[in-house]
């Protein structure tokens, strides 16, 4: 049983700033865990967003002022386990009212040693995060650690600049992934399964998310998973039909070695890149990235396709973006804007069939309005059969 005498807990950012309140998920010993401290403004969607990969390492805050309401379960997750360093909300709900609940929220976190932090006000924190960027911090239950020491300790923690935390969030080792979005998703019969699949995937597993690879299952596609340090010669050997770059943690520039393994393999075949794989692309192309103040996390963030105009509500998470300059400065088209402060939201190849969005089409949390961006991941495919008297011969060429 969790120790319900490890009450309270408290939040110190780096700029020695101090949040005390609740300790809502309470392990039988204190928690401490330290991580860089970012915001996601969804109103739903905790459970995604804590076993979001691309959380790792980092203390997410919640704006939303409730959470918890309808608990936890075991197949709305993007991972096996939560991510984050840990979780800090205006209130925790004291019941969990939904018919698929398997948990409360606080006893999940508390089975996996995460700290969560509840009763602070989440307003002041995030416009305090809003206005100087994020920063690092710790969240803890010892209240036998003295703030000052705490401080210091934070002020020591590594930055996310400069970490290829890539390489500690993929969970991939050469399998396969077979399962789709099921019948919640897609409101077909329990039990119903996708056809044969016709086109085979090598996705590059930097911190994926499960429900992008239950989108490409969906539309078709047989999905040959490799770890974020993959050889081109690994990848050639599949002979995929095409090569996904997933989402992940971390500072891009810091994934060098798949940096380098994308500069041989990209555009080979049909090759599609999500939130850190559009930056790794964009890097492996020539550009470069930046570390935007604090982000863009939440489930409603609008972004334009510049082809059509059509604005799409996108679910984004991600604290570093491409830098618009260096990308249009080589053979590379912007195709998506996000509106609110006009940084890259997408792009793609002039001459090669390469492309890549900044935000997450998948969703899980937010809205399906970019869903169909892994059926122009398999037109290209098929535009490459179809073109090709072999496809998969283009993919070992140069081995």
């Amino acid at each position: 049983m969790p120790d319900t005498t490890v009450t309270t807990a408290r939040l110190v950012l780096e700029d020695g700033a101090v949040f005390s309140g609740q300790a809502f998920a309470c392990s039988e010993k204190p928690v401490t865990g330290f991580g860089e401290v970012v915001f996601n403004t969804a109103m739903t969607g905790y459970q995604e967003a804590l076993t979001d990969p691309s959380y790792l390492g980092q203390i997410l805050v919640m704006t939303a002022p409730q959470v918890g309401n309808y608990g936890v379960n075991s197949i709305d997750v993007e991972s096996t386990r939560p991510q984050v360093a840990g979780f800090v909300i205006r209130e925790a709900s004291r019941l969990d009212s939904n018919f698929r609940s398997e948990s409360m929220l606080g006893d999940w976190l508390s089975t996996h040693g995460i700290a969560g932090l509840s009763g602070i006000d989440t307003r002041a924190l995030v416009r305090r995060l809003r206005t100087a960027g994020v920063m690092r911090g710790v969240i803890t239950t010892d209240m036998s650690r003295s703030v000052e020491d705490l401080l210091k300790e934070v002020r020591e923690w590594p930055s996310m600049s400069g970490r290829n935390l890539a390489a500690e969030a993929c969970q991939s080792s050469g399998d396969g992934w077979d399962s789709g979005l099921g019948p919640f998703a897609t409101m077909t019969p329990e039990g119903s399964e996708p056809g044969k699949p016709d086109y085979r995937v090598v996705a590059i597993d930097c911190g994926a998310k499960r429900n992008i690879y239950r989108h490409l299952v969906d539309k078709g596609c047989e999905v040959i998973q490799l770890p974020w340090n993959t050889t081109p010669e690994a990848i050639r050997a599949e002979k995929p039909d095409g090569l996904f770059v997933s989402n992940g943690p971390g500072d891009p520039a810091a994934v060098e070695p798949l940096i380098e393994t994308l500069k041989v393999v990209a555009g080979e075949v049909p090759t599609f890149g999500i939130c850190l794989g559009h930056q790794l692309l964009a890097l492996a192309l020539g550009a470069t990235t930046w570390k935007l103040p604090f982000g863009h996390r939440g489930a409603n963030q609008p972004v334009r396709d510049m082809d059509t105009g059509r604005v799409e509500i996108t679910s984004q998470n991600h604290g570093f973006c491409v830098d618009w300059s260096s990308l249009e400065a080589l053979d590379c088209q912007v195709t998506h804007v996000h509106l609110n402060d006009r940084t890259v939201a997408g792009f793609r190849h002039r001459s090669k069939p390469i492309f890549a969005v900044q935000y997450h089409p998948e969703a899980s949390p937010g809205p399906h309005d970019a869903a169909h961006l892994f059926e122009r991941f398999t037109a290209l495919m098929e535009e490459a059969r179809t073109s090709s008297s072999s496809p998969r011969s283009t993919s070992t060429a140069g081995a």
